[in-house]
């Protein structure tokens, strides 16, 4: 928490906003990975999903959270994304984080799985304690669209703390060897400026040239 207290008083200015969110939207670049997926068996998906996440619990902007009343930083979250079930309807899924990546496609691909065979929302927020809400993620992908914005559906701006972030539809293979695509961030502006965002951008891309080059 030694960092949040550096811009507290940022924090409170914006806590007093009706809306105190920022969202942006953006082109990000990363190395081209899906032959590096197809060599290895990985999901595309499930691939750029682990480095969005891991890249996310590397930047202290994106743990912070109010619980009770005060700002806390969280040691960890889940993973969870939006799925489209058998009815066509929006479903959740949701598993537990891990630093290997095999393992973490596989629990994913089983999460999916598992909330695409469901008539019935599952993975709510509502069915976890109140701090394990604030262990949250929200993570959307609309892979039919190149995105350009979303707004995402909030309960209450004022007091809204989980990062939301979306993407669309993959760009062409580039001859550069970079892949493109439309990424949305929002998250709560005491926490999160701009410039936190670049550095996400930044981690996503450097993590995934780390993992192709391993």
């Amino acid at each position: 928490m030694h960092n949040f207290e550096k811009r507290r008083d940022r924090y409170e200015a914006f806590a007093s906003f009706e809306k105190p969110l920022v969202n942006l939207s953006f082109e990000l670049e990363v190395p081209e990975f899906r032959p590096f997926c197809k060599q290895n068996g990985l999901p595309p998906f499930h691939f750029f999903l682990y480095h969005v996440l891991h890249a996310l619990e590397g930047i202290d902007n994106f743990m912070y959270r109010i619980h009770q009343g005060e700002v806390i930083k969280i040691k960890d979250f889940w993973a969870s994304y939006t799925v489209i079930n058998q009815d066509q309807n929006l479903n959740f899924a949701r598993f537990e984080m891990t630093p290997d990546l095999k393992e973490f496609v596989a629990r994913s691909v089983e999460a999916k799985k598992v909330a695409e065979a469901s008539t019935r929302i599952i993975n709510k927020s509502e069915d976890l304690s109140e701090y394990d809400q604030r262990r949250n993620i929200h993570i959307t992908c609309m892979p039919w669209l190149k995105l350009t914005s979303i707004e995402h559906p909030i309960y209450q701006h004022k007091d809204y703390d989980i990062p939301s972030l979306a993407w669309g539809r993959f760009s062409e293979p580039r001859d550069d060897g970079r892949l493109t695509m439309t990424m949305s961030v929002q998250a709560h502006h005491g926490f999160v400026d701009g410039y936190h965002i670049h550095l996400l951008a930044e981690a996503i891309a450097a993590r995934i040239a780390r993992t192709m080059t391993s």
